[in-house]
């Protein structure tokens, strides 16, 4: 009789285990799938080393209906993330959490104090000062209903140039973060690459400066070692954009009129910079 109850138990406890498992994995009739990317629009800096010791959502205007996203498998906190890495199509996957369906008002960075920089030709670490603000967290608005049996990715585009700030001539920096949130649900992404070719000779492609503009946002980013780039989380619609490739000493490249559509990479395919004569 005893042992009965023994497997009753057991059974009991593999069936809850089973479905816990399941809660947290897939998305059902009151449940939706919340991921956050983040992405670097980059800077002139060798490294941008930030330590995140939290992100918050709310789902209400309720002050105290902070709670903590789970980070993606194989991260815990505090995380440190060197942002100039988040380009060229490389993004950083926070959270993949399942959630349950409703409003989802905010969600909060926090950051801690262990921020650093590196500067091209200064091989010193500088630390970079971080407002105590930034400490109970940076809200960040998504202001998305969220429906049952979707999956959402939010992607958070750090622009590091905006959020460095030089404290006057005191050698010191300020960290004051400047990010764009877009959702892939209702955006889509521009891809490239660039050659620049001298004397019938690929030199490096490396570090070249992109620009998307839609005349009023602005989004920028550099190619990787293979020269290409990508823009990602780019609001899609009625939003006509233009393009511009630039490097010293190399005609500047323009291209107007790009469409962007939901869930589609648009691709510009191959760009070569022409040296000026």
């Amino acid at each position: 009789m005893l042992s009965r109850k023994i497997y009753l138990i057991l059974g009991l406890f593999i069936f809850l285990v089973g479905l816990q498992s399941c809660s947290n994995n897939t998305v059902n009739n009151d449940t939706a799938r919340v991921q956050l990317k983040l992405i670097d629009a980059p800077g002139d800096y060798l490294e941008v080393n930030i330590e995140i010791v939290d992100i918050l959502f709310n789902d209400s205007e309720n002050e105290g209906g902070w709670k903590s996203f789970e980070l993606s498998e194989g991260k815990t906190y505090p995380l440190m993330v060197d942002l100039t890495k988040l380009i060229a199509g490389n993004s950083l996957l926070l959270t993949d959490q399942i959630m349950p369906a409703g409003m989802l008002k905010q969600i909060r960075l926090v950051l801690g104090e262990n921020n650093t920089l590196v500067i091209d030709g200064n091989e010193n670490v500088v630390h970079l000062d971080t407002p105590s603000a930034m400490q109970s967290g940076l809200k960040l608005n998504i202001d998305t209903e969220l429906e049952a049996g979707f999956s959402y990715t939010f992607i958070l585009d750090w622009d590091v140039q905006k959020s460095i700030v030089a404290a006057g001539s005191s050698n010191k920096y300020n960290l004051k973060p400047v990010i764009k949130v877009n959702t892939e649900v209702n955006s889509g992404a521009i891809s490239g690459s660039v050659i620049q070719v001298v004397d019938n000779d690929e030199i490096d492609q490396q570090d070249i400066s992109v620009l998307l503009t839609d005349g009023v946002n602005e989004w920028t980013t550099i190619t990787n070692e293979e020269g290409k780039f990508l823009f990602q989380g780019i609001p899609s619609g009625n939003d006509i954009y233009d393009l511009k490739i630039e490097r010293e000493g190399f005609e500047t490249i323009e291209l107007n009129n790009i469409s962007v559509e939901v869930g589609v990479i648009t691709d510009l395919g191959v760009l070569e910079l022409k040296i000026i004569e």
